[in-house]
């Protein structure tokens, strides 16, 4: 069965955008990238233009590559950075801490990803791709998700020109449906769509060195040699398909999903020996990071999934252009090794397609959520290629094996968290929640876009 060309991302907005962009003739990357743009305006507590972010693309020959576009490491010029400013967040009443400031800030990748992805793969003009998130600059719809989420960042969120941003007049803290904008945000769309190259040696780049000079190491050699990279990628199978994705994330997806064909006989949430082997399989650390993500696909058989991040936001801004600046060298989980300048972080995103024999899509998918990225994915993945809708696989209920705590959201049965409890702990939500990852999916069945992070789908 062919794939429909439709869209899925995690805020109305955005997706309205792919939509509008698939039906004006654009290409899956077209959409992907006006999706992306849309996001850095309408979800600006997961991503940003100083973010990055990775892609997965499937061009109509069938064709698989990935692109890299993720933050680099500052301090080619001899810099070091200097102390961070500790905050401390709590997600499900466990608290982490994180630090935010000029000395967190690394080398953004998306204006140069969003750039090198139209160029490969896009067909309608440059500022036809732009003009989505430019509109958005002006002012977004606040979702519910996005409400209930805010006073749980608002450290990393409401500092600096945040307080404006994320405050109403009277001081209280954005609601659902109120009207989310930095008054300077258009500046830089209207930067972007005239002149990319000026986030990396221009007004903007001097601009952000700038903002970040009291304790950061970003500086305009960090910028000047900042590249997208484009990888092969790597491969996984599961039962008749085989999984694409980037292959070198740091909670390694592709493994997981390989040793969850054998582990994961049926459905975990009625199956106690599918439960434990999930659980088996997805053991590892909990940790914490904002993402978004959208796919795509085209009426040509192109595909395309996009992950991208902010961090949690370093509270710094670029002073005329209403950027709110990245803080990945604050983002302990990321940071698994030397940090040498020049070099990209790690990351959890993977972003994903899944072909059949014959080399056609069967699935395109993406998750925001940091470590969470994983789980949400594989629950996912594992669903959908068994014969669920992409709505009904996102929807269903999911879990998170700690290594000495199971969270479990609502509705797995009394057998399955028996089974679970006599191996561990096991701590069960009071509903779903966005702590178990924003997921976007696309199959011949349809489209899914996660309710856990105000989803929505498009399909043409």
């Amino acid at each position: 069965m062919r794939m429909r060309a439709g869209v899925a991302a995690g805020h109305p907005s955005t997706t309205a955008a792919g939509l509008a962009t698939l039906r004006a003739g654009g290409s899956a990357v077209d959409a992907a990238v006006a999706m992306m743009l849309v996001s850095c305006a309408a979800e600006t507590i997961f991503t940003g233009l100083s973010g990055g972010g990775f892609a997965t693309v499937v061009d109509t020959a069938g064709e698989v590559t990935c692109v890299d576009f993720f933050v680099a490491v500052p301090g080619l010029d001899g810099t070091s950075p200097g102390a961070g400013t500790a905050i401390e967040v709590s997600f499900v009443g466990q608290p982490m801490p994180y630090e935010i400031g000029p000395a967190t800030v690394a080398v953004p990748g998306v204006p140069a990803g969003a750039h090198h992805l139209w160029r490969r793969w896009g067909r309608l003009p440059w500022a036809d791709v732009v003009a989505p998130g430019l509109a958005a600059s002006h002012g977004t719809p606040f979702p519910l998700t996005h409400a209930v989420l805010l006073p749980v960042i608002a450290p990393a969120m409401c500092v600096g020109d945040g307080l404006q941003v994320y405050r109403r007049p009277d001081g209280t803290l954005l609601q659902a449906g109120d009207r989310l904008a930095h008054p300077d945000h258009h500046h830089a769309y209207r930067l972007l769509a005239q002149d990319p190259e000026a986030f990396y040696r221009g007004a903007y780049a001097d601009a952000l060195v700038a903002a970040v000079a009291d304790g950061g190491a970003l500086s305009a050699a960090d910028l000047a040699a900042y590249r997208v990279v484009e990888t092969r990628p790597r491969q996984a199978r599961f039962d008749e398909v085989t999984v694409h994705a980037r292959g070198d994330d740091l909670d390694d997806l592709l493994t997981t999903l390989a040793r969850a064909a054998g582990t994961v006989p049926g459905d975990p949430t009625t199956d106690p020996a599918s439960a434990l082997g999930l659980v088996e399989a997805l053991r590892g650390p909990d940790r914490r990071a904002e993402t978004t993500n959208v796919v795509a696909v085209d009426a040509d058989g192109g595909a395309c999934a996009l992950t991208t991040s902010l961090g949690l936001g370093s509270g710094v801004w670029v002073p005329g252009f209403g950027v709110h600046l990245n803080s990945m060298l604050g983002e302990g989980e990321l940071i698994r090794e030397s940090l040498d300048p020049g070099l990209r972080m790690g990351s959890m995103m993977s972003p994903l397609v899944a072909l059949d024999a014959e080399g056609a899509p069967v699935a395109v998918a993406g998750a925001a959520g940091g470590s969470r990225i994983r789980p949400a994915l594989l629950q996912v993945l594992v669903r959908m290629l068994r014969g669920a809708s992409p709505q009904e696989a996102i929807d269903a209920p999911r879990l998170n094996a700690l290594p000495d705590l199971v969270r479990a959201e609502p509705g797995f049965s009394p057998a399955v968290l028996a089974a679970l409890g006599e191996r561990d702990p096991v701590a069960v939500a009071a509903s779903r929640d966005p702590y178990f990852g924003g997921v976007s999916a696309l199959s011949p069945l349809g489209g899914g876009a996660d309710p856990r992070r105000s989803g929505s789908v498009a399909l043409l």
